[in-house]
């Protein structure tokens, strides 16, 4: 399977993988599946350091490098038909960030693993819930 990290569910499998369903974590770990990853989601980790609504014990960049390289996913590049297809697909907001990372579920052909209710009711992309 070809799985999109929503944002936070790519920080709780990081950070706090208990917050992860048993299905999920076994999901995440199998290695038969593909885990890919946007760069919104960078954006909005890096944006909640910001807030400090994510709380770090080095500085993001140190902990970023250090993250890929330790739980590797495949980069799903913002590309022009992904931000065309932001506008086609169905979400019940209009928050950018989750329009942007359902839209490249759809365009990678991807399922996007997400704990999102709203996500999880969008249509025009695959998904799965996280299953809290």
């Amino acid at each position: 399977m070809k799985v999109l990290l929503d944002t936070h569910v790519w920080l709780w499998a990081l950070q706090e993988p208990t917050q992860l369903g048993k299905k999920t974590q076994r999901l995440l770990e199998n290695v038969t599946t593909e885990l890919w990853l946007s760069p919104i989601s960078i954006w909005e980790a890096a944006l909640l350091v910001e807030r400090k609504r994510l709380r770090l014990k080095r500085p993001f960049p140190k902990w970023l490098d250090e993250s890929l390289s330790q739980w590797p996913v495949q980069e799903a590049v913002l590309t022009h038909a992904v931000a065309r297809a932001s506008r086609d697909i169905r979400v019940p907001h209009e928050d950018p960030a989750d329009r942007f990372i359902a839209a490249t579920a759809a365009i990678y052909d991807l399922t996007l693993l997400t704990a999102d209710e709203r996500l999880l009711t969008g249509r025009g992309y695959e998904h799965l819930s996280a299953e809290l």
